[in-house]
């Protein structure tokens, strides 16, 4: 089984916060994984998938990932 990319990990997270953040902890565990193979410092994330696409939501995403060790952006709206 091939490793996720990013897009794929970042696919499984929307999917994840549309299922009441089932999973969420392994799901970032795996965005982080490949962050690190593809080098990147930041997952981007688009607002408009989110369930709670308001600031305290953002934030909240944000923070929550940030404690877990990944860096969250989001794309313009």
């Amino acid at each position: 089984m091939s490793e996720p990319t990013v897009a794929e990990a970042t696919d499984i997270i929307y999917a994840s916060l549309r299922s009441d953040n089932a999973d969420i902890d392994e799901h970032i565990a795996t965005l982080k994984l490949a962050l690190s193979r593809e080098g990147a410092k930041e997952a981007v994330f688009d607002p408009t998938k989110l369930a709670q696409n308001n600031r305290s939501g953002r934030k909240l995403m944000q923070a929550y990932f940030r404690q877990r060790g990944v860096s969250v952006k989001f794309s313009a709206q």
